[in-house]
């Protein structure tokens, strides 16, 4: 048997004490069992605090609603390139064209051209890749105002993963998209979109381009600020790319009537193909690849985004 000094006894007894206390308390358990080590953990609470940001300011929400309305009714109505070739306007003097013929060579020219005989139709699926565009564009500005407002310490202070607090924000980006993309779509309908292609599986189909083309956009712009704490530098970055991505794709105008140095750029921009998809799956047009291409390129371009931001994340992204 071996004998214990007093003092010996006392510091051992100052040990015991605390851990007893926190095993009483359940800290010990909760250190050893109870913490959550998933690599999601956290990814859903995150997600949801971006997405209430959004939800609960009625002002987002309002204009979340009215901008598609203002870019297709008045743009897309305005922008009427069927009605040149209509009787009231095309009209070559001393030759009497009847009406049905003239509608004939608009329609067939409208067909040739944009794969659909209305050009509003045409353009509606492309403004679908343009919100989802301008959406994502944003998602580095929350980013930014976390770090000037101290709430991304607080998130990095705890033990949710840095690739989840990317992907939170890169979640709550797709989700706005695509409720926005689905408002767009509805309008468009009513509008007077071609329906005649339209489909369940086509709308699946357009949907999910669109979720690979947010997915990867959000990455890129959560990737440029995962360092900034300036919201003017990440709104100059913005409007730098905006209309180049926008102008330098098919989501507007054919590429085939543009230069070909633009019409290179047009061919690795995934807007292009993003819209490309959509025109093939809900208006049957003849597309620029295959169904299959587009899918593949978007996907990719998703990947390897998403991943290169998350690796990003663990090396730049501190308190």
């Amino acid at each position: 048997m071996t004998w214990k000094t007093d003092s010996e006894k006392g510091k051992m007894g100052n040990v015991a004490r605390p851990v007893a206390a926190a095993a009483s308390a359940g800290m010990v358990k909760a250190d050893t069992n109870g913490l959550n080590k998933s690599p999601l953990h956290g990814l859903w609470a995150l997600t949801n605090k971006e997405l209430k940001k959004w939800y609960r300011t009625p002002v987002l929400l309002f204009m979340t609603l009215i901008q598609p309305v203002l870019w297709l009714g008045l743009f897309g109505k305005a922008f009427n390139i069927g009605g040149i070739f209509t009787s009231g306007s095309f009209n070559i003097p001393g030759f009497d064209i009847p009406k049905a013929v003239l509608d004939q060579i608009a329609n067939t020219m409208m067909l040739n051209t944009f794969g659909t005989t209305d050009y509003f139709s045409f353009l509606a699926v492309g403004m679908l890749t343009f919100i989802v565009l301008f959406t994502a564009m944003f998602s580095g500005m929350s980013i930014v105002w976390d770090r000037r407002l101290g709430i991304l310490n607080k998130v990095l202070s705890t033990p949710v993963a840095r690739g989840n607090i990317v992907l939170s924000k890169v979640f709550s980006s797709v989700v706005r998209s695509l409720i926005q993309a689905s408002i767009v779509l509805v309008i468009a309908i009513l509008f007077g979109m071609n329906t005649a292609n339209l489909t369940a599986m086509g709308i699946l189909g357009t949907f999910l381009g669109l979720f690979l083309l947010t997915l990867g956009f959000s990455s890129i712009f959560l990737m440029l600020a995962l360092r900034s704490t300036d919201q003017n530098t990440q709104m100059a970055i913005i409007n730098l790319l905006n209309l180049p991505l926008l102008f330098g794709s098919n989501a507007l105008f054919p590429s085939t009537f543009m230069p070909s140095w633009l019409q290179a750029f047009v061919n690795i921009n995934p807007i292009s193909y993003a819209a490309d998809l959509g025109r093939q799956l809900l208006l049957g047009a003849t597309g620029m690849a295959s169904v299959a291409f587009d899918f593949t390129y978007l996907a990719g371009f998703a990947v390897i985004f998403a991943s290169v931001s998350i690796v990003l994340s663990w090396r730049f992204l501190k308190r």
